[in-house]
């Protein structure tokens, strides 16, 4: 697997290269990748179910772009201080629940990795501590290669989630490691122990 440590990154271009590091992959052109960046304040929400109905408060008033995106899940906020992660995978075992399960143990083991135990609650993807969602986790396949991924706060401005239902799950919050730890590793250890929980992790028959 190849790791590309983009930095800020804007939502669409992410995306656009997203599709076309999916095709090269579907063609055999490249190995697997794994994007690793932050992106500028960006809600997003999934075409899918009810994603546009949990966005509640006055987002352009906090200079927060929203986009709707092709991805699994229901709506969630991207911005500075969280690390969010694309892998590009060819998923062998043609199982899209099995790699969720394998995302959500990636990011355990990186909350792990600082003193942070999270795990996981049934009917809800993601990491948790308690009812406190650490990391959300939406994705896609295009002939089995995967696109999307997992975001995971580390310094985020968590009053950003107020601009909306996160996940549309109501009853519960979100967390980051710095809220949890009451200090906060460096973007690039989270990086780094992100690379080693793949490594552990991902890719697997």
């Amino acid at each position: 697997m190849q790791v590309q440590r983009l930095g800020v990154v804007d939502y669409d271009e992410a995306f656009e290269l997203q599709k076309k590091l999916v095709q090269e992959r579907i063609d055999g052109a490249i190995p697997d990748q794994l994007l690793l960046l932050e992106h500028p304040p960006t809600i997003t929400y999934s075409f899918t179910g009810r994603g546009s109905e949990n966005l509640i408060g006055d987002f352009a008033a906090r200079g927060v772009a929203v986009h709707e995106t092709d991805r699994g899940g229901n709506i969630t906020f991207h911005g500075p201080g969280q690390l969010v992660g694309y892998p590009i995978i060819e998923l062998v075992d043609r199982d899209l629940h099995k790699y969720l399960r394998r995302l959500e143990e990636v990011c355990i083991r990186v909350g792990r990795a600082f003193g942070v135990e999270t795990d996981r609650v049934k009917g809800r993807t993601g990491t948790w501590i308690d009812n406190r969602k650490l990391a959300a986790i939406g994705v896609k396949a295009r002939r089995w290669v995967t696109l999307h991924g997992f975001a995971l706060n580390v310094t985020t401005d968590l009053s950003f989630f107020d601009l909306i239902v996160p996940c549309g799950i109501a009853d519960a919050g979100v967390t980051s490691l710095e809220r949890e730890l009451g200090t906060a590793p460096t973007m690039e250890a989270v990086m780094d122990a992100t690379v080693d929980a793949f490594a552990a992790t991902l890719p697997a028959p």
